[in-house]
């Protein structure tokens, strides 16, 4: 399943590459964050636990972890830009470039050395139940079916003070 979301994935970035209209791009990018999103969920919650019980090097987990975390970052920020914004397609390139690096390490040392030592069924079938709720969840928020948010603030504002529902005039 890892591998067959990476090959997804890097054929949206060369998709996004050779697109020339910001609406193709558009799309494109929302795919790609969509499978992101999803892909780095399933990998955090049930790929690198199970990992990190079969090998010896931590540094590889917290390195794969560290990605993720910048790859995060990118998305947030994409997220909320336009194609046509100014560093879009800069910033889309330079989330492609890292997750292409990841996927080269991931692949090249981490599958490898944990493929036969792994529970492949058990584990493929759990991150194939996750993935199917994480992505329903998604396409629930993104058609407006996701309800009503609260504040993670619990109806405070930035300052951290609790909000009355009336605005005060500044002077």
């Amino acid at each position: 399943m890892l591998r067959e979301d990476h090959r997804k994935v890097k054929d949206l970035f060369r998709q996004f590459e050779e697109a020339h209209d910001n609406a193709t791009k558009k799309e494109i990018a929302q795919t790609a964050l969509k499978e992101l999103k999803v892909h780095t969920a399933l990998e955090e919650e049930l790929f690198y636990p199970a990992v990190r019980q079969e090998i010896d090097e931590e540094e590889k987990i917290d390195e794969a972890l560290e990605e993720h975390h910048v790859a995060k970052l990118l998305i947030a920020e994409l997220s909320r830009m336009k194609p046509s914004d100014g560093h879009f397609d800069a910033k889309f390139k330079v989330l492609a470039e890292s997750v292409k690096h990841h996927i080269e390490e991931e692949e090249g040392q981490v599958i490898p050395e944990v493929e036969g030592e792994l529970d492949g069924d058990g584990l493929g079938e759990k991150m194939a139940e996750r993935k199917q709720a994480l992505e329903g969840r998604m396409s629930g928020a993104s058609s407006g079916r996701g309800g009503s948010r609260k504040s993670p603030r619990g109806g405070r504002g930035r300052s951290g003070k609790r909000r009355t529902g009336t605005k005060m005039k500044r002077r």
